[in-house]
C-alpha cells in the first residue's frame, strides 16, 4: 500500500490511529500558528524597539490619548530638539496647541488626511523644509511600528520613538485596530 493512502478498515473507514495521529497535526499546526501570531504581536505592539538618543532636529507629537503630548512637551523642555511639533488631529478637536516651551519653535498642525498618513506627510514636507535629519516620535506603545513605518516612508533621517502607557483596559481595543492599521500601512497604502 503506498504511504500517503490512510489504513481503512473492512468498513472503507479511516481507522481510530489514523484519525487521532491526523488531529495531532492539526493541533501541532495550529498551536505553532498562535505561538507565531502572540510573538507577533508582542514584539510589533507590546514591545516594540524603543529609544530616543539625547538630541534630534524635532520631537513629532502624534495625536494619540493617553498623553503622549505631555511627554512631549517634557521632552521639548528638556531641550532635547529644538523643534516640537504637535498634531492637533481633526480641526475640530477639543484641544489646542500646548503652551510654548522656551528656546524651542512650537509647530501646531491639523494633519490632512487627520491619520498617522497625514501626520506623517506633514512631518516629511517639515523636515524638507527645516533640514531634518533624526526626529523623536511620540505615540501610545501599540503604534510604535506604524508610526515609525509611516514616518519612515515621508522622512529620510533616523526616525526614533518614545511610547507612552495605555491602560490595561485598551489594549484589546489597541492590538486589534493596530493589526488592521497595520496590514493598511503595509498593503494598501505603501507609499508616503
Amino acid at each position: 500500500m503506498p504511504a500517503e493512502e490512510a489504513p481503512v478498515t473492512s468498513a472503507g473507514l479511516v481507522s481510530p490511529v489514523r484519525r487521532r495521529r491526523r488531529w495531532r497535526r492539526w493541533l501541532i499546526a495550529l498551536a505553532v500558528v498562535i505561538a507565531l501570531f502572540l510573538g507577533a504581536t508582542a514584539r510589533l505592539f507590546v514591545w516594540p524597539d524603543r529609544g530616543l538618543p539625547p538630541k534630534v532636529d524635532a520631537i513629532v507629537s502624534l495625536d494619540v490619548p493617553y498623553g503622549a503630548v505631555n511627554v512631549a512637551i517634557r521632552l521639548a523642555e528638556e531641550h532635547r530638539a529644538p523643534y516640537l511639533v504637535v498634531s492637533l488631529g481633526r480641526p475640530q478637536s477639543s484641544y489646542g496647541c500646548p503652551a510654548p516651551v522656551t528656546g524651542v519653535k512650537l509647530i501646531c498642525f491639523n494633519p490632512d488626511p487627520a491619520t498617522t498618513q497625514g501626520e506623517a506627510e506633514f512631518v516629511g514636507r517639515l523636515a524638507h523644509r527645516h533640514h531634518w535629519r533624526s526626529i523623536g516620535v511620540v505615540t501610545i506603545t501599540p503604534q510604535d511600528t506604524r508610526a515609525r513605518l509611516r514616518m519612515s516612508r515621508c522622512f529620510g533621517g533616523a526616525v526614533y520613538v518614545r511610547t507612552t502607557p495605555i491602560p490595561g483596559g485598551a489594549w484589546p481595543h489597541q492590538l486589534a485596530y493596530e493589526w488592521g492599521a497595520l496590514f493598511k500601512a503595509l498593503v494598501l497604502q505603501r507609499s508616503c
